[in-house]
């Protein structure tokens, strides 16, 4: 899984690592938003400053951050092929007979990497600068708020907190059952069209099997410690916001204002 690093906490000294949850969390989301006000390339220019600055201050590596792209490479590609198939509009750059490759195709491909590549690096920034439990707790804090109109916000936290633990495990898990297979003869990548449905089954079946196997100790694991859902519970870690978390969330507003300005203007 050293490819995989979406949901990978790295326990680091950083003035990142010490925000609150809360504030990251509420940070991640304007910050995505803004993502999505149509600045231009000014606006995105502002935003991945402002990302690679906080990468830089969380002391994550830019090496580390670029594998978490490396999955969405194969949507890139799928996405650029069906602009170039659908879009027809703008100058063409590139024909050959009757099929012509447009400007506004991979204009609008690059906005959709842009975007891509940018929501990639701000989740990862999230998951490698927050524990688990701590996301939890931040995630539970927020949907607090909503308890009075019967949100269950400590099991929801708890379901993505969990979700988010596992995807580097189930990762894991399927490249060492590819391993496994391909020891015994399993070719997953060559051979005839039931041969792969066939190569792929022998994959996804003990995939599944290890999952529920995963989860039922997970279940197990948390009856035998007398967790009990809706129950009313306390916490040993009490999330209080500081002056550096104010400024994070701060700043990340005058971000999203400025890219509403340029894109007004």
């Amino acid at each position: 899984m050293g490819s995989f690093t979406l949901g990978k906490y790295l326990p680091l000294n950083s003035c990142i690592h010490k925000l609150d949850p809360r504030a990251k969390i509420i940070a991640m989301l304007i910050v995505l938003i803004a993502i999505f006000i149509p600045a231009g390339w000014l606006g995105y220019g502002l935003i991945a400053l402002a990302v690679i600055s906080l990468i830089f201050m969380a002391k994550l590596s830019l090496k580390f951050v670029i594998k978490a792209m490396k999955p969405m490479l194969f949507m890139m590609v799928f996405l650029l092929v069906i602009n170039i198939l659908v879009v027809k509009s703008g100058t063409i750059i590139l024909s050959i007979g009757s099929f012509a490759i447009y400007t506004d195709a991979i204009i609008q491909t690059l906005y959709i990497v842009v975007r891509l590549v940018l929501m990639i690096m701000i989740t990862t920034a999230l998951t490698a600068t927050t524990k688990p439990l701590d996301l939890t707790l931040g995630i539970e804090d927020l949907l607090k708020p909503f308890a009075r109109f019967k949100v269950p916000s400590h099991e929801i936290a708890m379901l993505i907190s969990i979700a988010l633990r596992f995807i580097p495990d189930l990762i894991e898990e399927t490249q060492r059952i590819m391993k496994a297979q391909t020891s015994r003869g399993v070719d997953l990548k060559e051979g005839k069209l039931k041969e792969k449905v066939m190569a792929i089954l022998s994959l996804i079946v003990p995939l599944f099997v290890s999952a529920f196997q995963r989860a039922e100790d997970l279940a197990n694991a948390m009856e035998a410690r007398g967790y009990a859902p809706g129950a009313t519970r306390t916490r040993y870690k009490v999330l209080k916001m500081e002056r550096n978390d104010y400024i994070l969330l701060v700043v990340s507003f005058v971000l999203c204002i400025a890219l509403i300005i340029l894109a007004i203007l």
